[in-house]
C-alpha cells in the first residue's frame, strides 16, 4: 500500500489511497458526527462506532464537549477512537477532531483569551500569533486536529451580535490579525500544527438589519476588494488550510451550494487549494428554510457540485451521495476530488505516521504559567481608554472606591465572551433544564441524544457537579472580578452595590447603589452586555440587537450615579461598540473605558490601569457610532458619502446634508484610544514622490514619548486615491505599528508599502493599480493624523489580479 510509505510525495499517497476506496468509503470521509454519539455503556462505545464508522469518518465535531474533569480525557478518548477505526475499517483511515478556539481552546483547563474585538485592540498581531501558538500546542496535545477559526469576517455592523468574534470593521487590520493567527494555529509544518479553518467565507457579518443568516445584499466589487481580502491574506501568505462556508445568502444563493463564490470566485480567483466545509447544518438548510433544494439528495448533488468537501457538524446530506452517485445523479468526480482535499490535510497532518498522542504529556501543555502571563499581557494591552477629563486616571491617593454595576462582581459575564469553555458548558447545562440555544443545532443535538436515555449520562452527571459558574471560573481559572481586584489594593475600602441587572427593567437595587456612590471618594460603574446563548445574553451568536445602546436601565442607574457628584470611571465590557452619547459628553462621565469581554486575566489586568500601574494602549478596531440610526457607520466609506474625517459641519447644515437631529460625525473614530502619557509624531519622509505602479515607497516618520511616564503609541498610515476612475474610501490602512517608549524617547517607523498592494476594481470590473495622486496621512487613529504627504502612482495600468501583495512592512529603530 504505497499510501503508507512517508517518503513518498503526499499527492502521490492521495492517488494510492483514493484508487482504493469504494464510494462508501469516500462519502464517509466527507461527513462528521459528534462525540456524544459514541458515547453508551462504555466512552466510546465499540457498539456505536461500528454504527456511526463503519467506513471510516472524515472527523469528529466539538470533540472537547463532552469532557469537564480533565484534558487527559479528551486524549484518552481520541486515541480511542483512532484505534478504533485503525484496526477496525478496511483502510485504517485516521479520524481528524475538530473544536472551537476563537478565545482559547473550548476545552477544560485550557487557557482563555481575551475575545478577538479586544485581541485586534491591542494592535499587536504579534502577540495574538503567540496566543495562537498555545491554542495549538494545547488542541495538539489532546489529539484535536481543526481549530475553528479565526472568524475574519468584518464587523461593520454592531447590531449583529457576532462582532467581537471577529477583529474589527477594516479589511487591512482583520487580514494582519487573521493571518497571525492562522501562522499560530498551523506554524510551519502542519505535522506539529493545527488545521485553521478560517470563517465565515463570506460576507456573513454584513447581512440585512444585522441578523444572523440574514440575506447578504453586497456588490462583486464590494465582496472581493473587503469582505474577501482577510480570508485572501491567510491563503497566501500562511498556506490556510480550511474555510468554514457561511449559511447565508449572496444574490440569491446560499453560498454553500453557490459555484460562483466556491468555485470561481475562492478557487480560481483567490487561488485556495485547500478544503472548505459548511457551517453547522447549512446544506440541510437550504432545504428546511432557504428552499432552494426539494430534498437532501438535492442539497448534497448542489453543494458538492458547487465544491463544499465536509458536512458537519452531524451529516445527513452527504449521506445521500452514495445513491446520487449510483443512481447518476451526480458525476463521482466531484466526490472524488473533495475527499483528495480532505486526505491530504490528513496526510500534512501527519496522521497516518502518528494518529495518537501521548496522554502522559498532556498536562505539561495546560499547566504552563507562561500561558496565563500571555492572557492577561493581551488584556492589559487590550484595555481601551476612550476618555479621560481632568485626568481622573489613574487614581491616586483614593481610600475609598464605589464599584457599582451589573459587571461589578462577576467573571462569567464580565470577562468570558461566547465560545469559551465556561459558556458552552452554561449553555448545555440551560438546556438540560429545559431550555433551548441551539450553536446552530449542535447543542440541541446533544440534548436529542441524552434525552433518548432513561439516565443521564457521565457527562451530564459531572456537569452538574460544576457547581455555579462564577465559583467554577474562579477555581478553575483563578479568575477575579474587577470588585475583588481593586479591593487587593492596600490602603482601599471597596463598597459594592450592583444596582442593576444587564437587561432587567428592575431598578429596585438603585437606592443602595447611589447610598454606596455617596460613601466613596470615586466610584467605578461597570455596565455592558453579556455574551452567549440563551435568552439572557444581549450578544452572541444569534443574539442580535435592533439598538445598540445600553440594555435595561443600566444607563439610568448610570444617570443616577452622576447626579451625587462623584468623579465617575464607567468601564463597559461587552461584544458591539455601544452607543454612549450621555456619558460621552464632556460635562458628564469623565473617564471611560471600553474592555471589551478581556479573558480570565482580564479584572486584575483592569485593576492595574486604574492605578496605573499599566498604562493603556488599546485602540479601537471599529467605530463607535452615536446611535442605532447611524448604522453601519465605519472609517473608510467612499469619498462622497459618509462622514469624513475634515467634514465642515456648518457647510453641510447650509446645504442640507446630513442628519438634521445629530452629528454625522461618529462618537469614537476607528484606531482612537488615550494613554497617560502623550506622544508627538514628527519627521515625514517619503522615499520618492514618484513611485512606479509596479514598485514600493517608503514611508517613514518619528515619534517621541513626551510625558513623564512610559507608554505606547500606535502609528496608523492611512493612504486616499484622489483620483481613481472609480469611487475610493476617504482613507484606508495601510500599515500600522504599535512602539513602547519612556519617557523622552524616540523612534523612528518607516513603513514599506508595495504599489500592488493597493489594487481595486477599476470602472471595467479589472484588478488593477493605476496611476495617479495618493494622499499620505499618519496619525494616533484615522481621526487625529498629525503628519500629510502625497505621491504620485506613474506608469501604466497594470493587473495584479493573482499577484497582489496584502501586507505592508513596519521597521522600528530607537
Amino acid at each position: 500500500m504505497t499510501y503508507k510509505d512517508a517518503t513518498l510525495p503526499i499527492e502521490q499517497r492521495v492517488d494510492d489511497l483514493l484508487a482504493q476506496m469504494t464510494l462508501e468509503e469516500k462519502v464517509a470521509q466527507l461527513c462528521c458526527v459528534m462525540p456524544r454519539m459514541l458515547i453508551g455503556d462504555q466512552i466510546p462505545d465499540p457498539g456505536l462506532m461500528k454504527k456511526y464508522m463503519a467506513n471510516g469518518l472524515g472527523r469528529m465535531a466539538q470533540f472537547s464537549m463532552v469532557f469537564v474533569d480533565n484534558p487527559e480525557q479528551i486524549a484518552e478518548f481520541a486515541n480511542h477512537i483512532q484505534k478504533f477505526v485503525i484496526e477496525n475499517t478496511r483502510l485504517g483511515i485516521p479520524l481528524m477532531f475538530q473544536n472551537e478556539a476563537l478565545n482559547g481552546f473550548t476545552a477544560v483547563g485550557a487557557t482563555n483569551f481575551p475575545t478577538p474585538i479586544a485581541l485586534a485592540s491591542t494592535w499587536e498581531p504579534e502577540l495574538v500569533e503567540q496566543a495562537a501558538q498555545v491554542i495549538r500546542d494545547q488542541m495538539r496535545a489532546t489529539g484535536v486536529h481543526i481549530a475553528l477559526a479565526p472568524v475574519i469576517d468584518l464587523a461593520q455592523d454592531p447590531r449583529w451580535g457576532r462582532g467581537h468574534e471577529a477583529f474589527g470593521e477594516d479589511p487591512y487590520l482583520s487580514s494582519a490579525f487573521g493571518a497571525a493567527f492562522v501562522r499560530g494555529l498551523q506554524g510551519a509544518d502542519l505535522r506539529t500544527g493545527v488545521v485553521s479553518c478560517a470563517k465565515h467565507f463570506l460576507g456573513y457579518s454584513i447581512s440585512q438589519g444585522g441578523l444572523n443568516m440574514g440575506a447578504v445584499r453586497i456588490g462583486e466589487r464590494e465582496l472581493y476588494e473587503t469582505f474577501a481580502r482577510p480570508f485572501e491574506t491567510a491563503i497566501h501568505e500562511c498556506d490556510l488550510a480550511m474555510v468554514m462556508v457561511t449559511y447565508s445568502e449572496i444574490d440569491g444563493q446560499p453560498v454553500s451550494v453557490n459555484k460562483n463564490i466556491l468555485r470561481d470566485l475562492l478557487r480560481d480567483k483567490m487561488g485556495f487549494k485547500g478544503s472548505a466545509t459548511c457551517d453547522g447544518h447549512s446544506i440541510e438548510l437550504t432545504v428546511t428554510k432557504q428552499h432552494v433544494a426539494k430534498n437532501m439528495q438535492e442539497a448534497a448533488i448542489m453543494a458538492i457540485e458547487a465544491g463544499l468537501d465536509g458536512d458537519t457538524p452531524v451529516s445527513e446530506a452527504y449521506h445521500e451521495l452514495v445513491g446520487a452517485v449510483n443512481q447518476g445523479l451526480v458525476d463521482v468526480k466531484y466526490v472524488d476530488e473533495a475527499v483528495r482535499r480532505i486526505l491530504t490535510i490528513k496526510f500534512r497532518l501527519g496522521l497516518f505516521e502518528n494518529p495518537f498522542v501521548d496522554v502522559n504529556k498532556v498536562r505539561s501543555a495546560f499547566e504552563n504559567p507562561a500561558h496565563r502571563q500571555l492572557s492577561r499581557k493581551l488584556a492589559e494591552h487590550s484595555i481601551t481608554l476612550l476618555k479621560n477629563d481632568g485626568h481622573l486616571l489613574p487614581l491616586k491617593n483614593v481610600k475609598t472606591i464605589a464599584v457599582i454595576g451589573p459587571h461589578a462582581d462577576s467573571v462569567r459575564d464580565s470577562l468570558f465572551a461566547g465560545y469559551t469553555f465556561p459558556a458552552m458548558m452554561e449553555m448545555i447545562k440551560n438546556l438540560r433544564r429545559g431550555g433551548r440555544a441551539s450553536m446552530q443545532g449542535v447543542a440541541d443535538k446533544v440534548m436529542e441524544q441524552e434525552n433518548q436515555k432513561s439516565e443521564p449520562s457521565e457527562f451530564f452527571v459531572a456537569l452538574g457537579e460544576l457547581g455555579d459558574i462564577n465559583q467554577y471560573i474562579e477555581k478553575e481559572y483563578g479568575a477575579v472580578s474587577l470588585r475583588d481586584a481593586i479591593a487587593k489594593r492596600k490602603g482601599v475600602e471597596v463598597i459594592y452595590a450592583k444596582g442593576c441587572g444587564i437587561a432587567d427593567p428592575s431598578k429596585d437595587g438603585f437606592a443602595e447603589a447611589v447610598a454606596a456612590a455617596r460613601k466613596a471618594d470615586v466610584v467605578v460603574v461597570a455596565l455592558g452586555g453579556r455574551s452567549g446563548w440563551g435568552k439572557d445574553a444581549t450578544c452572541g451568536e444569534g443574539r442580535d440587537a435592533s439598538t445598540i445602546e445600553l440594555m435595561g436601565v443600566q444607563e439610568e442607574l448610570l444617570k443616577a450615579i452622576h447626579a451625587i457628584g462623584k468623579p465617575v470611571v464607567l468601564v463597559l465590557f461587552d461584544g458591539r461598540p455601544l452607543a454612549i452619547p450621555w456619558a460621552a459628553d464632556a460635562s458628564r462621565i469623565p473617564a471611560i473605558i471600553y474592555a471589551w469581554f478581556p479573558g480570565q486575566a482580564g479584572g486584575e489586568a483592569l485593576a492595574d490601569v486604574l492605578f496605573g500601574e499599566v498604562n493603556p494602549g488599546g485602540k479601537l478596531p471599529v467605530t463607535i457610532p452615536r446611535s442605532t440610526g447611524q448604522v453601519p457607520l465605519f472609517y473608510n466609506h467612499k469619498a462622497g458619502s459618509g462622514y469624513q474625517t475634515n467634514y465642515n459641519e456648518g457647510v453641510a447644515a447650509f446645504l442640507g446634508y446630513g442628519y438634521v437631529n445629530e452629528s454625522n460625525l461618529p462618537l469614537y473614530a476607528f484606531g482612537h484610544g488615550l494613554s497617560y502619557t502623550r506622544c508627538e509624531f514628527s519627521d515625514l519622509q517619503l522615499s520618492a514622490k514618484q513611485v512606479d505602479s509596479s514598485g514600493e515607497i517608503a514611508i517613514a516618520c518619528s515619534i517621541k514619548n513626551v510625558g513623564v511616564v512610559a507608554g505606547s503609541e500606535v502609528v496608523q498610515l492611512y493612504l486616499h486615491d484622489c483620483e481613481a476612475r472609480v469611487t475610493r474610501p476617504v482613507q484606508e490602512l495601510v500599515g500600522f505599528k504599535r512602539v513602547e517608549l519612556k519617557p523622552g524617547e524616540r523612534c523612528r517607523v518607516t513603513f514599506v508599502v508595495k504599489m500592488n498592494q493597493l489594487g481595486f476594481y477599476n470602472h471595467n470590473m479589472q484588478f488593477v493599480v493605476e496611476p495617479g495622486n495618493m494622499e499620505v496621512m499618519i496619525g494616533a487613529s484615522s481621526d487625529d493624523i498629525r503628519l500629510r504627504s502625497a505621491f504620485e502612482i506613474t506608469g501604466e495600468t497594470v493587473s495584479v489580479l493573482g499577484k497582489r501583495s496584502y501586507l505592508s512592512q513596519a521597521q522600528v529603530e530607537k
